[in-house]
């Protein structure tokens, strides 16, 4: 009996060994065709992040690259520029992909053999340059979803796709033969599946995807034949109402060309006194006159602007208490550049006997009626939050939209942060300021959410970034630009506002609360490493990537190099450093859904304490940011959650 007993055990042990062994030698081979595709690529960006291990439970460290239970299931590289030829085995060790999109690159050469891969769901090739037919292998994926081919240079009949399960299937703009649907399958998609870059060929001895009969083609020749006259008045009568149109498109022009050169020679003007402003501080005395007499002209000039708009529009107040002076006023004042915004310019005018505001010019916005610009600009003013900047008026006229604002004293974030850097003059930036600063826009931005009326937005601020964060003359934290989501098109919104530079919208064009919260965590890297982020950088200024960059950093366990000197050297603000970090983490989830609720982090960002001395404790970075001890930190801060990461 004892016997059997120990030999059991062994048994048990020498099946554990194996199926070790085996995960194992599955692990190497997927890591290897992975490595032979990045060879294959040569692109920099992969060659640098394609490191390390390639899977790590449900995550993966590699850009692109999806994983569960520690297998490739997804490899998902679009608009990457990549280009070379993709082996016919390529996949033949990824037995667990689902997912595979090469998408809008340059990739060359037949397409691969996917007989390995039963569990392919979802194909996406398009917009490459395969060539070559449409393997056949593709045939016995019986869980086959989606297959886009289309925009290549593929050739040769369409095998049989018979699978139930396909519901997505474009094979247009290639050199199909005989493009005709042949199975129940292929007939239940359009005909735009199956356009062609080339004339259709087709014979008799091709019997695959179905071919033209005799009746057909004399049938199709008579249709012709009978519609040559219609087509004939109908291109007629096209070009008639082509050259009434292009008529009209130029007087249109014509009349308004005048007003359009007169507005870029004001914009000209705006420009100069911006560049002006930024210098004036350093001017002497006997420079002074020639920038007053800038600005006055630049008054002059908006004044006969808003004067050509015949009274049509004025100041509306957001408050009563607010209408304390009107549109002359403002345009009497003296003003001061402050700089070139993503949607205008902004100027501090300077009210006699009242506080100074500032005026925000707004370009781009949706041709929205007067009625709906009022009602969206309602809800934007009735924000009220300590932490939020608020609305005291606005102008709006067909050709002008203003904002005012009050002054902000002590300037944005984005300056107090990055400013004078490696000057004597330079004012460090300490941990409790910067707890405050995070708490602070972490309760605007939780307020925004929960609210009702702003909650509706898919993004409720959707610019969360440091120069939008003002700081008023005792420091308490303002917020502005939140709402500018509902007044622009979506196109300008994708390539000014922070909240589109996410990844669900990089991936899927499709933003959410979530996208917020994202920008929010790249807000707090930036305010954490000192480091100057691509997403606040200002234009013709190159940032980091900030969130691969800390991800990578924590991962190679170089943790001690994230957090900026200026608070580093403070030992007793480690833990609360640690903790932040950790929030920001997971702000910066790439799935949205796994990013946590502004609540939550408002609840975690107040539990971390600030320190009782907000000056340096030591000449040199603190240690135990530095020692071998930190790595079991680096891993907390890595898998905090459940095994969350890029």
């Amino acid at each position: 009996m004892g016997s059997l007993h120990q030999f059991s055990k062994y048994l048990l042990l020498l099946t554990l060994f194996l199926l070790y062994n085996g995960s194992v030698a599955q692990y190497e081979e997927e890591r290897d065709a992975l490595y032979a595709l990045k060879h294959m690529f040569d692109d920099p960006f992969v060659n640098g992040n394609w490191t390390g291990l390639q899977c790590y439970e449900n995550s993966s460290f590699w850009d692109g690259i999806q994983c569960v239970n520690g297998r490739v299931t997804a490899i998902i590289l679009e608009s990457r520029g990549l280009s070379g030829t993709v082996s016919g085995d390529a996949f033949v060790s990824l037995s667990e992909l689902i997912t595979l999109s090469f998408k809008n690159n340059f990739l060359s050469g037949n397409i691969m053999n996917f007989s390995s891969n039963p569990k392919l769901k979802d194909i996406d090739l398009s917009r490459n340059m395969f060539n070559g037919p449409i393997p056949r292998s593709l045939l016995g994926l019986e869980f086959l979803q989606s297959l886009q081919l289309q925009d290549n240079q593929l050739t040769g009949p369409i095998p049989e796709f018979n699978q139930k399960s396909l519901t997505v299937f474009n094979v247009s703009n290639n050199k199909i033969i005989c493009p005709n649907p042949g199975t129940n399958t292929l007939k239940s998609f359009s005909t735009a599946s199956y356009s062609n870059k080339s004339p259709i060929v087709c014979d008799s001895s091709n019997s695959g995807a179905g071919s033209f009969s005799e009746n057909e083609t004399a049938s199709s020749g008579d249709s012709k034949k009978k519609s040559v006259a219609t087509i004939l008045i109908v291109v007629d009568i096209i070009g008639l109402i082509t050259v009434i149109l292009l008529f009209i498109f130029y007087c249109n022009k014509s009349r308004k060309l005048e007003k359009l050169i007169e507005r870029y020679r004001l914009e000209e003007k705006d420009d100069e006194i911006l560049e002006m402003g930024g210098v004036s501080f350093n001017y002497k005395e006997s420079k002074e006159e020639s920038r007053e007499e800038n600005i006055s002209h630049v008054h002059e000039e908006v004044s006969t602007f808003v004067a050509k708009e015949e009274g049509k529009g004025n100041l509306i107040f957001m408050g009563e208490d607010e209408a304390s002076f009107d549109l002359n006023d403002l345009l009497r004042a003296s003003a001061e550049g402050l700089g070139k915004g993503l949607f205008g310019n902004s100027y501090k005018a300077k009210l006699q006997g009242r506080p100074d505001v500032v005026v925000k010019r707004l370009r781009d916005m949706k041709p929205l009626s007067d009625n709906e610009f009022a009602k969206l600009i309602r809800i934007i003013a009735d924000q009220k939050h300590p932490n939020l900047l608020p609305l005291l008026a606005y102008y709006c006229t067909n050709d002008e939209k203003l904002f005012l604002y009050r002054f902000a004293k002590n300037g944005n974030l984005f300056n107090r942060l990055h400013g004078g850097r490696g000057t004597r003059d330079r004012v460090p930036l300490r941990w409790n300021s910067r707890l405050a600063n995070a708490r602070g826009v972490a309760r605007a931005v939780e307020y925004l959410h929960l609210n009702a009326n702003f909650s509706k937005c898919l993004v409720p601020h959707g610019n969360l970034k440091l120069s939008n964060v003002l700081l008023d003359e005792d420091d308490t934290v303002l917020v502005s630009d939140y709402g500018l989501t509902s007044l622009v098109a979506v196109p300008v919104a994708a390539q000014r506002l922070v909240a589109f530079k996410s990844p669900e919208y990089q991936n899927s064009k499709r933003v959410s609360m979530k996208s917020d919260v994202w920008s929010f965590g790249c807000l707090l890297l930036e305010l954490l490493t000192g480091r100057l982020s691509a997403h606040s950088a200002p234009p013709g200024i190159n940032g980091v990537d900030i969130c691969s960059w800390v991800h990578r950093a924590v991962r190679e366990e170089w943790t001690a190099e994230i957090f900026d000197t200026e608070i580093s050297v403070q030992k007793s603000a480690a833990p609360g450093m640690l903790k932040l970090l950790q929030v920001a983490i997971r702000c910066c989830e790439k799935v949205p859904e796994k990013r946590p609720e502004m609540t939550e982090i408002v609840r975690e960002i107040d539990s971390i304490k600030a320190v009782d001395s907000d000056e340096s404790e030591e000449l040199s970075v603190d240690q135990s940011l530095t020692d071998e001890s930190f790595s079991t930190n680096a891993s907390t801060v890595l898998v905090v959650g459940d095994g969350r990461s890029w």
